[in-house]
């Protein structure tokens, strides 16, 4: 895997085990500059939800929720997600239950490297097929999802920290309302967002953008139709 194909790929890797767990980050780290990693199934959710991965790897057998039934949260949530599981359950009824849940692979521990780096190969080949990494927008703009640049009129529009944040996380999920707990979630992360904060961030972002692209819904939050 080429790292120019991974770089601002998210990987969540799920696994309750302290050994197992730091030598799954270290080995993601050869691949993707974005590893984020829990302890448990609760933990996994949240930072789902902070951060959006495009790739989770978990066990299935956590204390407090197992890996399948966090598999059915994140699948009530979002259907595109890459999933592997790594379990030392070869039982069949596991299997069927996974099958249901559109994994990539189900692997059976011990996981040989090979297969390991097959599945991810996969998670990637799926999601850089199913997405263009250009995003076109009106009056010739667009914006490149890999590389992280808008660009108009072939030029490259500076973007601050929190504009790139939150024009990503909406054109991630256009046509739709990203909620404002979406949104402090994703760019504010552990601070707190004030309204006067958002409201200037989203004066600042729609001046480089065209006008209109960006909807507001009170008391929802804002969308990219494209």
């Amino acid at each position: 895997m080429e790292k120019s194909a991974t770089k601002n790929l998210h990987v969540l890797y799920v696994e309750d085990d302290d050994v197992a767990r730091e030598n799954g980050i270290e080995y993601l780290e050869n691949y993707f500059d974005h590893v984020h990693a829990a302890s448990d199934a609760f933990e996994g959710l949240k930072l789902y939800r902070e951060v959006h991965p495009e790739i989770i790897i978990t066990d299935i057998q956590m204390p407090k929720l197992n890996g399948l039934e966090f598999i059915k949260q994140i699948r009530k949530e979002n259907k595109e997600t890459q999933i592997i599981v790594i379990s030392a359950y070869s039982d069949t009824t596991y299997l069927l239950q996974a099958i249901e849940l559109q994994l990539v692979k189900y692997l059976i521990k011990p996981v040989q490297e090979s297969a390991f780096k097959e599945a991810l190969r996969q998670c990637i080949e799926s999601i850089h097929h199913k997405d263009s990494n250009i995003i076109n927008l009106p009056e010739n703009t667009y914006f490149d999802t890999y590389n992280q640049t808008l660009v108009r009129d072939g030029d490259i529009v500076a973007l601050r920290t929190k504009e790139l944040q939150i024009l990503s996380l909406l054109l991630k999920y256009k046509n739709r309302y990203v909620t404002y707990s979406e949104i402090e979630n994703h760019v504010w992360r552990e601070s707190a967002m004030s309204n006067d904060a958002l409201k200037t961030l989203m004066k600042n972002l729609k001046a480089k953008l065209p006008p209109n692209l960006i909807s507001n819904l009170s008391g929802t939050g804002y969308k990219i139709e494209c």
